[in-house]
């Protein structure tokens, strides 16, 4: 039970009372039904407003619970001005006594990380550059532009439409790191705008909504690779993954596939099938059923100017048949990169740690080139922007080095890789947890 107290103010009158809670009582209310959450100790219900966050009911539900301060300043380009929709929900306050952090986390190394990122902002290394995402953009319409004068100019040979479809998978993968920023609201200082031109950029630009992967991709960055709060590490059975899941598995006697192969079906299943197929319905019906209507109208345009552009050249079955394998395409190049930072680390369930710690566990980096910055739209500097994600990628570079210190002071572990090898390890990854699967299901 909290406890209450009331104090009085200079004209004598009893001001509000103020009421306090202990961690005990506040790790009760993390049900569907029954949440609260920590920022900057002070205690809020967010039951009833969890289904009209910006971001999704269920990446605020994953905090429920807990302290979600570094969540909170993660997410948010301004605090400031989150907090009006916060101060209708404020119960209380954590006890005097109790700490700052829930369940014995290191708080030094937590007001640590808040320093370091006190120091990103004070070196404006969250102030974007708008000449670098302006270029980003122009050489995105420059490769579509080009497409179409190519088609134009050399007709629709085998040669020619091959070229046209790399051309065409280059500006959707650049197409959808630049969607990527926007989301994350790293480009513009006010959310609204990033909001409009994401829309834009993964609706027009791509054919896919931006509501969708709002609540999607930020339940990934609020609880990467924990199981049944990632929705990425949720294969469907096609998949086990990390070294607990594959035993739980085993030992439970579930075999949807033949796991102990799945690092050779991978192959041809995950890479060619996940943008086509899976997201592409995915997609669609999440706009349908959940009536995002001024997405599907984004989407809409995107496939009016595709088809009202390649049907005088290929016919309407060409055209689909040029989109599907567009599609094919992007999807290898899409998982590769978005793959190698996370299945080969680690992937369990929730382990409550504070937020420096969590998303170093479930993150690498690979090798900063200027090619790996492009073709991975820098997310070859994955860490950085799991702790910092509404951080301008151009900066991860230079917030790097204090990241490294910070990790070497606590014994963090900060791993980064070569690109080849960073492929080669998600391999490596699911076959070990295919072996692990294996003995379990035989000898446990």
């Amino acid at each position: 039970m909290g406890k209450g107290g009331e104090q009085g103010g200079d004209s004598g009158e009893p001001a509000a009372q103020i009421r306090f809670y202990t961690w005990e009582e506040i790790q009760k209310h993390n049900l569907r039904t029954d949440k609260w959450l920590v920022i900057e100790r002070k205690v809020y219900n967010v039951t009833k407003w969890a289904n009209r966050h910006p971001g999704g009911q269920r990446v605020i539900s994953h905090c429920a619970g807990e302290d979600a301060t570094d969540a909170f300043q993660a997410f948010h380009i301004n605090p400031t001005l989150v907090q009006k929709f916060l101060k209708p929900l404020l119960i209380g306050e954590l006890a005097p006594g109790e700490p700052s952090q829930d369940r014995d986390k290191n708080s030094q190394l937590v007001e640590d990380f808040r320093t370091l990122r006190k120091t990103a902002e004070d070196m404006n290394l969250f102030r974007a550059s708008p000449l670098f995402f302006s270029c980003y953009l122009g050489h995105i319409i420059v490769m579509e532009v080009l497409a179409w004068l190519m088609i134009s100019y050399f007709g629709t040979g085998w040669i020619t439409t091959l070229i046209l479809a790399c051309i065409l998978t280059t500006s959707q993968a650049q197409a959808g790191w630049l969607q990527h920023d926007f989301g994350h609201l790293s480009v513009f200082k006010k959310s609204s705008w990033n909001h409009i031109v994401h829309k834009f950029v993964i609706g027009h630009l791509k054919g896919a909504s931006a509501n969708w992967w709002n609540h999607r991709h930020f339940q990934h960055h609020a609880k990467p690779n924990i199981f049944q709060k990632d929705p990425d590490v949720n294969m469907l059975h096609i998949f086990v993954l990390g070294d607990t899941q594959p035993v739980e598995y085993g030992k439970k006697k579930l075999k949807y596939l033949p796991y102990n192969h799945q690092h050779e079906y991978f192959f041809l299943i995950f890479p060619p099938l996940l943008i086509p197929v899976y997201f592409q319905i995915q997609i669609i019906s999440t706009m349908i059923k959940r009536r995002f209507w001024a997405d599907l109208a984004w989407a809409i345009s995107y496939y009016l100017r595709y088809f009202i552009t390649y049907i005088p050249f290929y016919g309407v079955l060409g055209s689909l048949c040029l989109l599907t394998f567009v599609r094919f395409l992007e999807s290898h190049w899409f998982v590769w990169v978005t793959q190698m930072n996370h299945i080969p680390m680690e992937i369990d369930s929730e382990k409550h740690r504070d937020w420096l710690s969590s998303q170093m566990a479930a993150t690498c980096n690979i090798e900063q080139s200027f090619f790996n910055d492009w073709f991975t739209g820098h997310l070859n500097f994955q860490i950085e922007h799991h702790l910092f994600p509404t951080m301008p990628r151009h900066n991860f570079w230079k917030v790097k080095p204090l990241v490294k210190s910070l990790c070497a002071k606590y014994g963090v572990h900060y791993e980064e890789k070569p690109l080849g090898k960073a492929f080669v390890d998600i391999v490596g990854s699911l076959k070990k947890s295919g072996d692990l699967w294996l003995d379990a299901y035989l000898h446990k």
